[in-house]
């Protein structure tokens, strides 16, 4: 199974080539889940890290770019392909280093891809 289309925009989301995303709430299909703290690109692998505030105690979460479903520069929102909590039971992240770290970064796309299959 090819891990590839969870670290790439979907050609419809509205995605931007050189936008800067940060700053934008980021919303599941359930409700706001945070804002976009900074965004990386990994090797390929681009994600976005969303600073949860006090909705997941304060913790920030990596949000693999193929999720996204819609980036609305108007109102600064950015729309996910899952829940909140789906969102909330990814991996967790707990320091920047994993943004670089390819078996932190593969077990997130794994669980995102799990997500998105077909049931």
């Amino acid at each position: 199974m090819t891990t590839d289309r969870i670290w790439s925009y979907a050609a419809d989301s509205g995605h931007v080539e050189g936008q800067d995303l940060t700053g934008f709430s980021v919303v599941a299909s359930d409700g706001t889940v945070g804002r976009v703290d900074r965004q990386a690109d990994s090797d390929g692998l681009r994600h976005l890290v969303v600073d949860t505030g006090v909705w997941v105690f304060g913790r920030s979460v990596l949000v693999p770019v193929g999720v996204v479903t819609g980036v609305d520069p108007e109102a600064g929102r950015i729309t996910l392909a899952c829940t909140g909590a789906e969102v909330k039971a990814a991996p967790r992240f707990r320091t920047d280093s994993e943004t670089r770290d390819p078996r932190y970064l593969t077990a997130v796309g794994a669980y995102y891809l799990r997500l998105a299959a077909p049931a």
